[in-house]
């Protein structure tokens, strides 16, 4: 069977006309930083989109649309070095870190699959948590979120400019 050929195009024509602005905005600045773009289907989701920095392949950004909406996965490993970006959050974004899963790592002996990974000690407001790597940066996309999306993503690409 050969292997599908996708373009951004094709994943933009699935995106709600509501987020279309916010998709082509955050693939301008991410393919300006050098990243690789991936697009595949998977079996949980109509398209993954995949943003990796170039020479490393560290994971920057994934796009998500699934049937129940656009969902961002944004790879913050500097959160540590914007902290007024994240006590800024809109409430929905706030509300999605609260809720991901602990670090079962950070919680007692090593009882993750990823055995090797400690997740993240995270800050907002007066709120400490401490979260999984892999899905407290977790957000379905909403008009009302997608200025607090692209800030966070804006600080992140500068922190790691300056790393």
């Amino acid at each position: 069977m050969e292997a599908l050929n996708y373009q951004f195009e094709d994943f933009l024509a699935s995106v709600d006309d509501e987020y279309k602005d916010f998709v082509v905005t955050v693939n301008e600045l991410l393919l300006q930083e050098g990243c690789k773009v991936k697009i595949a289907p998977s079996k949980t989701s109509i398209f993954t989109v995949k943003y990796t920095q170039g020479k490393t392949r560290r994971g920057m950004l994934n796009f998500t649309l699934n049937k129940k909406g656009l969902r961002v996965s944004l790879f913050a490993g500097n959160f540590e070095k914007y902290p007024d970006v994240l006590n800024n959050l809109h409430e929905n974004m706030a509300s999605a870190i609260a809720k991901s899963p602990i670090c079962k790592n950070m919680m007692g002996p090593k009882k993750c699959s990823w055995a090797d990974c400690i997740g993240y000690n995270i800050y907002i407001g007066k709120e400490h948590y401490q979260k999984c790597r892999y899905s407290c940066f977790q957000f379905y996309v909403d008009v009302e979120s997608i200025p607090s999306l692209l800030n966070m993503l804006k600080s992140e690409i500068e922190a790691r400019r300056i790393a």
